[in-house]
């Protein structure tokens, strides 16, 4: 059986979607969608499909959510993904099949941009999305590591670890730990999983602050680094392979400024190890 578990919270408006694209897809094995979420809003209007198991977690945040339904969940094989995100029709059956083959131990997605590149952080969310993408179908072929998007990927269930509370990129944590267990993690560019990204720079910094900020927590945690500025910086030429005129050419020196900013506010203001997850997770409006 595929355990198929969306975390949600308050999206009632979004998550009929995101189930909708999830049963549009066929597979040859039985599966089980659950939603987990702490609100009733977004339980309740989930409800409307009845092949849909209900969780009501504790609000305790992300990392907590996947425990409790991960503890629920009946599959061999888990595919997790977010109440506010929708996949194509044809993303399941790609992200599976690489499980055919015994060392795979996880099998990520290909995140997709929804907002318009014909404004400043539209272009941004097409840019850097496009280069992830090219990232990984780079690294699978030089055999380097890396790391699973938690809008969508798909982990043995035997191989997900007890995540802590207060961890806040949950998806960079489970991919270290799936590579410690000896095993390898795959990535599927078909299996596309359609994302809104912030359209103003107040959203921008809290979401990013959040995610990269979550890798450097990851460093204190188990004492190796996965992303940071230097890293990031060693890739800068691949930001301007997509500028083909003077307002994206102005976008993107906006982009690494603000890049820049991003790290400097990480390691100023975030001391990772004394702050709870709900100190410094904050809902980012308008990806919703």
């Amino acid at each position: 059986m595929i355990s198929i578990i969306i975390t949600a919270f308050k999206e009632p408006k979004t998550i009929l979607k995101a189930i909708k694209s999830i049963l549009a897809n066929d597979i040859k094995e039985k599966k089980e969608i659950i939603v987990v979420a702490p609100d009733n809003e977004t339980l309740n209007a989930a409800k409307k499909y009845k092949e849909v198991r209900l969780v009501k977690d504790k609000g305790e945040g992300k990392p907590s959510a996947l425990n409790l339904a991960v503890k629920k969940a009946r599959g061999s094989i888990i595919v997790l993904t977010d109440g506010d995100v929708y996949i194509s029709n044809n993303a399941l059956p790609h992200l599976l099949e690489p499980f055919n083959q015994a060392k795979i131990g996880a099998v990520t997605g290909n995140p997709v941009s929804t907002n318009q590149p014909d404004n400043k952080y539209g272009y941004w969310a097409y840019v850097l999305t496009n280069i992830a993408n090219q990232r990984r179908l780079k690294a699978l072929e030089w055999g380097r590591r890396f790391f699973c998007s938690g809008y969508l990927f798909a982990i043995r269930k035997k191989l997900f670890p007890k995540l802590k509370r207060e961890v806040l990129s949950e998806d960079g944590f489970i991919s270290h730990n799936v590579y410690e267990k000896g095993y390898k993690i795959e990535y599927s560019p078909n299996s596309e999983v359609y994302v809104k990204y912030p359209d103003n720079f107040k959203d921008w910094i809290l979401q990013k602050k959040r995610s990269a900020g979550g890798y450097n927590q990851i460093k204190s945690m188990i004492g190796v680094e996965i992303r940071s500025f230097k890293k990031e910086s060693s890739g800068a030429l691949d930001f301007f392979r997509y500028v083909s005129n003077i307002k994206e050419f102005v976008w993107t020196i906006n982009l690494f400024l603000a890049r820049l900013y991003l790290w400097f506010v990480i390691y100023r203001d975030i001391d990772l190890k004394q702050k709870s997850h709900k100190e410094i997770w904050k809902r980012v409006e308008s990806t919703k």
